[in-house]
């Protein structure tokens, strides 16, 4: 083995020249002084530092031989596996002593973090002898590259560094390094950029090394960013992330990313606005840790800027999650030459090398100030998790309260998701009254007396408002045409976007429960397992579309009524119920239903009898036949990767049902008869028109004329209006405006403007969009009566991103079957300018189109969003196999 080890290097070096770039022999810091006995990133995987964007598996060999080498300063923790298999892990250096205490150390970080149960004497006692901790993560956009190469640097100076500084920070610090939080976005990227690079890089920002193919690397297999994903945890990338956190409760957490080639490099204080749950002593220790940071740019020539850009608003980052649980958190930000080499505006060549050195200056000065702050750091800690207890103890909401009436499944997976945060949930074991309603056994209660007060507060409450003064400043700068500085969405309450019912009480309950624990799915049931005529599973949640999946794939005859139904058996059953009888199904039935329900979580109820006292027998024409459809996807571009991702992704992980991708060039001309539902996500610049033309567009109407069903996500909805057949028989919409269509002649009559809103209102231009509006909650009113919506609620809460505003059908061309609600009520959590709200009004979310024999469906917002708007998702199935149950193929 070491023969061919020894060969392997030498024949990658020899390969090295063709791909070199500008090396740093080793991380630069001022006063190092590095042991040579350490190995180097050079001498463990054949290239220098910054010589090579170095792939996924030679980082985790670079960090292996490390802890092989020195086994009593660092340990090397698994934390999660990528959706395509690869390991994460992160790295623990510390000095001897710290590293082999660890696991103590570790468990008394976490007894800090809970100070209900910590007398004041241990406390005191912890706080003294705990270490400070930082957790640098690297390199969660798999194409921002120079993060994952300077964690190797910082890990090697740690090790290596003999000075005094250096031997400072181990003393009272320890050093967690997550070298890569996208490996397959990581892989992606460093193999496809390998695959351009010819005699000698370019660094022409037209060169192909500098335009990546869709999908880019910045997301991982399903095509997420993952820092959207904090607050959701959908992502096996993230959940392990959030886990392994609540191990230690690191004081500091470094995200370190990259951003556009011409800018320099940014780190904390952060734009505006503050989440207002963020603490002032947090905010001043980020001033700290920036300004120690300007310090040593300043020291090496470097340039930087600060509060700018990015902001700590939105909790779904992951330099804003851990500030929830009382950690300082931050984002810093590389410009990335996206490649070796990048020609800058200014005609400067920023190379690769460049970003690997300034991420380990700004590392190990945040270590530095990490360790010069080490007592404030522990002090703020556990101050921010003992005032956040006792702030729960007065706060005017004591307990949240879910009395989880339907949806089981919406809710097993949000009280799950909420308990992965580290937050306590209570589920009822018995009935109970609370602040005038009363509530049977099995509602949800989270109490706001715990040290995730604020994580509870953020996550729960409909709003978190912003700072009224940076909205009265976004409202001038939209007056003057410039474009607004909110960064990303304004809501993202969980119980509305689970669409799940919430009342919030200011008393603490008190009744006999049992804790919760993370789990998302639970083992579903068979009630009358041998019952007479077969099965009914009630419509409504993801447990019993998980079961229709399998049921589906499986074999089984599945049949599915339009509308809601009273048994002989007393039950009121909603529309959409599944009904298996064993007279179409094989006879082992029950073992095969039994199994389904274990795996699915659904509640399965056995009938002896198909008698109905109310509603379609099982024999009527509004009972339906369910298929398992060939579903197919458009893939590529001008597909927008996260609208693809996240559409595939609710299918294939929310309810195991395969998707194929399909490339827009096969389907202008390709024979589909043998796919029943074509889905087209959203797109991110272009429209689908250049990629499908009128040979596309043709194709597609034959699809669905044929008995197909046409499914648009989001902005994907323009396209089925254009040409001289559009599939849709809606418009889009202008900006609301008073100004009149200008004339064409070079002079105007005059006129008198008599108040300055009258300037206002000239200077309004005629027929343009209406503004963009960066994403907050709406309600949704659901045509109940329709096929499409059987077992939705009678309201929904969308996700509202853009500025596309549709007019609904007529009704002789289709139904709208999702509406938005009356300005008085659209707003269900966040915020959106007052002219979009009034526009938006009753305009549609969900219409559908009968055409030929099949159907066209339109969501006019991504019911899908970041896989995070629960609540949509159902609709979203019942447009993908109740839409293929209602076409009419020949079958």
């Amino acid at each position: 083995m070491p023969n061919f080890r020894r060969s392997w290097l030498l024949l990658l070096a020899c390969c090295l020249p063709v791909f070199a770039a500008e090396p740093i022999p080793t991380p630069q810091f001022p006063g190092s002084d590095h042991n040579p006995a350490v190995a180097t990133v050079e001498q463990v995987l054949g290239y220098s530092l910054g010589a090579r964007i170095s792939e996924p598996a030679a980082i985790a060999r670079y960090f292996e031989q490390l802890a092989k080498d020195h086994p009593e300063q660092v340990r090397l923790v698994p934390y999660a596996t990528s959706w395509q298999g690869r390991p994460l892990f992160y790295a623990v250096i510390g000095s001897p002593d710290h590293i082999a205490r660890l696991d103590e150390i570790e468990a008394d970080m976490r007894r800090l973090a809970d100070p209900r149960s910590l007398p004041t004497a241990e406390a005191r006692a912890l706080l003294q002898r705990l270490p400070a901790s930082v957790w640098i993560a690297s390199t969660l956009h798999g194409n921002e590259i120079s993060p994952a190469d300077a964690a190797m640097a910082l890990a090697y100076h740690l090790l290596a560094d003999r000075s005094e500084r250096t031997q400072a920070i181990l003393a009272n610090t320890l050093v967690y390094i997550d070298p890569l939080q996208n490996p397959d976005g990581h892989h992606r990227f460093v193999s496809r950029y390998y695959a351009t690079v010819g005699l000698a890089h370019s660094s022409d920002r037209l060169s192909a090394e500098q335009n990546e193919p869709w999908p880019n690397g910045r997301t991982n297999h399903y095509l997420f960013d993952m820092n959207r994903d904090w607050i959701s945890l959908t992502q096996p990338e993230i959940r392990g992330r959030v886990q392994a956190l609540q191990q230690m409760y690191p004081l500091i957490f470094v995200d370190s990313h990259e951003m556009g080639g011409d800018m320099g490099y940014y780190f904390s204080p952060e734009a505006e606005p503050y989440n207002p749950h963020i603490q002032a002593e947090q905010r001043a220790v980020l001033h700290k840790i920036g300004q120690n940071n300007a310090h040593w740019f300043d020291e090496l020539g470097y340039d930087y800027f600060t509060r700018e850009i990015f902001d700590a608003f939105y909790p779904g980052y992951g330099a804003s999650w851990p500030l929830y649980y009382g950690s300082i958190a931050m984002t810093y930000e590389m410009a990335s030459a996206r490649g070796h080499q990048f020609r800058k505006r200014d005609g400067t060549i920023l190379t690769f090398a460049d970003g690997v050195q300034r991420n380990f200056v700004a590392f190990k000065a945040t270590l530095e100030t990490a360790s010069r702050e080490a007592n404030t750091l522990l002090q703020n800690f556990y101050q921010y998790r003992l005032s956040a207890s006792q702030q729960g103890e007065k706060d005017s909401i004591r307990s949240y309260i879910f009395p989880a009436q339907r949806d089981a499944a919406g809710h097993q997976k949000l009280m799950g998701v909420l308990t992965q945060h580290g937050i306590e949930v209570d589920q009822a074991t018995e009935g109970f009254r609370a602040c005038g309603n009363s509530y049977q056994p099995g509602a949800y209660i989270v109490h706001t007396n715990q040290p995730s007060y604020h994580l509870i507060r953020t996550l729960l409450d409909d709003t978190v408002p912003m700072d009224s003064v940076f909205i009265a400043r976004q409202e001038e700068r939209r007056a003057n045409n410039l474009p607004d500085q909110i960064y990303d969405v304004t809501a993202w309450s969980l119980p509305l976007m689970y669409n799940l019912e919430l009342d919030r009480c200011n008393r603490a309950v008190r009744v006999s429960s049992s804790r919760v624990g993370p789990e998302t799915v639970l083992p579903g049931s068979v009630q009358q397992p041998d019952a007479r005529f077969g099965y009914l599973v009630p419509w409504g949640d993801m447990a019993s579309a998980r079961f229709m999946s399998r049921a589906l794939q499986q074999g089984l005859h599945l049949r599915s009524s339009d509308l809601a139904f009273t048994h002989q058996n007393g039950k009121r059953y909603p529309a959409g119920t599944l009904i298996l009888s064993r007279a179409d199904n094989p006879s082992e039935l029950t073992e095969l239903v039994q199994q389904l329900a274990l795996e699915s979580g659904a509640l399965v109820e056995g009938i002896d009898s198909s008698w109905v006292l109310d509603g379609p027998n099982f024999g009527s024409m509004n009972v339906k036949t369910l298929h398992a459809p060939q579903v197919a996807m458009v893939w590529d571009e001008p597909t927008n990767p996260l609208s693809a991702g996240s559409a595939r992704f609710v299918l294939e992980q929310g309810i195991g049902y395969p998707v194929t991708a399909i490339r827009p060039a096969q389907l202008r001309t390709a024979d589909l008869s043998h796919y029943q539902v074509l889905i087209l996500p959203a797109t991110s610049r272009a429209g689908y028109s250049a990629a499908l033309g009128l040979a596309g567009q043709n194709n597609l109407r034959h699809f669905v004329e044929r008995g197909g069903v046409l499914i648009t996500l989001g902005n994907a909805t323009e396209w089925l209006l254009e040409g001289e057949q559009p599939l849709l028989a809606s418009k889009r919409e202008y900006r609301i405006s008073e100004q009149e269509k200008p004339l064409d002649e070079p002079r105007v009559p005059g006129r008198l403007l008599a108040e300055q809103q009258e300037l206002q209102a000239m200077l309004e231009p005629y027929r343009v969009d209406p503004d963009w509006v960066p994403g907050f909650l709406a309600n949704a009113r659901v045509d109940q009566n329709h096929w499409l919506t059987a077992g939705i609620a009678p309201t929904v809460r969308s996700i509202y991103v853009g500025n596309q505003v549709y007019q609904p059908l007529r009704i002789n061309d289709g139904r709208n079957v999702v509406s938005f609600k009356g300005p008085d009520e659209l707003l269900a959590g966040g915020f959106v300018w007052d002219e979009n709200r009034l526009q938006i009004a009753h305009k549609p979310l969900l219409m559908v189109q009968p055409r030929g024999r099949g159907q066209v469906i339109a969501f006019t917002q991504e019911p899908n969003f970041r896989a995070y708007v629960d609540g949509m998702h159902l609709l979203y199935i019942n447009a993908v196999f109740r839409g293929a149950a209602h076409a009419t193929p020949l079958r």
